[in-house]
């Protein structure tokens, strides 16, 4: 199977100057970071300090041996008292990638998560923003066969981040596409039947 890193060089490059007529090869956009988030509200809400360092600890544990990387724990910068939340509270954990643990981490997602994630039907165009940027839900992370779900204490979902270099949408759309990413075809508008 050939790497996202080589698709990159000997697919996506070319086909990407050629449809968007780039003059050099380093206009070319390419995938820059994954950032790999998940809030831990509500898996924490109403728990005591004990019980919450153990969810700490074993989301930062899944979520770590899932990126191949250490979770950084966040923590939140101002109280805010709808959401219960003084400033310095823990309250998620992220995982910033780059270079082949990127790499590694993206294929695993297109060849095998994605593919075992219950009634997945390709990545919603919606999915995209105007910066060129991807942004995946993931309901629940057992998805990942590094995590077994016998072990599994607490099931969480997260956020998938890949930010890119490409100037708008269309550029990200397509060089996603080309690295094999199973994204949605848009669909043609509705023709009126009605002149």
């Amino acid at each position: 199977m050939i790497s996202i890193k080589e698709k990159y060089t000997k697919e996506a490059i070319p086909a990407m100057m050629k449809k968007f007529n780039y003059k050099n090869v380093m206009i070319v956009p390419k995938i820059d970071k994954v950032v790999v988030n998940t809030g831990l509200g509500k898996l924490v809400s109403g728990k005591t300090g004990e019980e919450q360092k153990k969810i700490f600890s074993a989301v930062s544990e899944d979520l770590s041996s899932i990126c191949g990387q250490k979770a950084v724990l966040t923590k939140s910068k101002k109280s805010i008292a709808s959401f219960k939340t003084r400033a310095g509270m823990i309250i998620g954990a992220k995982v910033t990638l780059r270079g082949r643990k990127m790499n590694d981490f993206l294929e695993r997602i297109i060849n095998i998560a994605l593919p075992r994630s219950r009634d997945f039907q390709g990545i919603d165009l919606k999915s995209f923003d105007n910066q060129g940027n991807l942004t995946l839900a993931i309901r629940e992370h057992i998805i990942f066969p590094e995590v077994s779900p016998e072990k599994v204490k607490f099931v969480f979902g997260f956020e998938i981040t890949v930010v890119t270099t490409a100037k708008n949408k269309d550029e990200s759309i397509e060089l996603l596409r080309l690295l094999g990413f199973p994204i949605k075809k848009s669909k043609p508008p509705s023709a009126n039947i009605f002149p």
